[in-house]
């Protein structure tokens, strides 16, 4: 039987955690942050074409309230995965001084240089799933779900290879191709991640939930291995 939903239902238990909290307040703050500054940039941009073109510049407010909308829907889970990089160690040590103390003496926190070289990785591998999903996405565009089915399905693998590693990268030794959690296990949590992703206000809180889930998966079986 799969760990996946008793992982997903301990990961919600310790919302409430001043430490998760914490970490909830700054990745919340930092993805709105990006998106702000992407369509202030957007604007900007947009309105300086206006007037080259000798065009009212009231277009490209319209244009960037339309269109910040749809590039925060596209690619919420890219930039909060990203973002969530950089407070991952903050995540994971909270689920273990609650839940596997013993384990957590024998962590090693990623240094900054790391958590940001861990964060680049976790941005291109991202990027680069979902412009090679794009292709077929698009021949399925007609279809009533197919669009949805491919990006659901690329992401799944994605995330939940992301999410696990999180924890991962603090018990492997230096060596982090030995990810303990199996790969169905790291799909069913990415799926159920990327679908709470779209679901508006909980997708803020989806990638704490899957970051959390994904170190009880993975200490659950690094300490029965211990």
């Amino acid at each position: 039987m799969s760990a996946v939903p008793a992982a997903i239902v301990k990961a919600i238990g310790q919302l409430g955690d001043r430490a998760v909290v914490r970490v909830a307040v700054k990745s919340i703050a930092v993805t709105l942050a990006v998106f702000a500054a992407a369509g202030t940039g957007l604007y900007v941009g947009l309105a300086a074409l206006a007037q080259d073109y000798a065009l009212d510049t009231r277009w490209a407010g319209v244009a960037a309230v339309i269109l910040v909308p749809l590039g925060m829907w596209f690619t919420f889970r890219i930039v909060a995965l990203a973002v969530l990089q950089f407070f991952a160690d903050d995540v994971v040590s909270a689920v273990e001084a609650r839940h596997y103390p013993v384990m957590a003496a024998s962590a090693r926190p990623l240094p900054l240089p790391g958590e940001i070289a861990a964060a680049a990785r976790g941005l291109r591998r991202a990027l680069g799933y979902n412009l090679l999903a794009l292709p077929v996405a698009a021949v399925l565009v007609f279809t009533a779900i197919g669009p949805a089915a491919v990006f659901l399905a690329v992401n799944a693998v994605l995330l939940g290879r992301e999410l696990t590693d999180m924890a991962w990268l603090r018990h492997c030794n230096g060596d982090p191709r030995g990810n303990p959690v199996p790969l169905a296990e790291r799909i069913l949590l990415g799926a159920v991640v990327a679908g709470m992703m779209l679901v508006p206000f909980v997708n803020f809180l989806a990638p704490l939930i899957g970051a959390a889930a994904g170190t009880h998966l993975v200490l659950g079986r690094t300490g029965a291995r211990a």
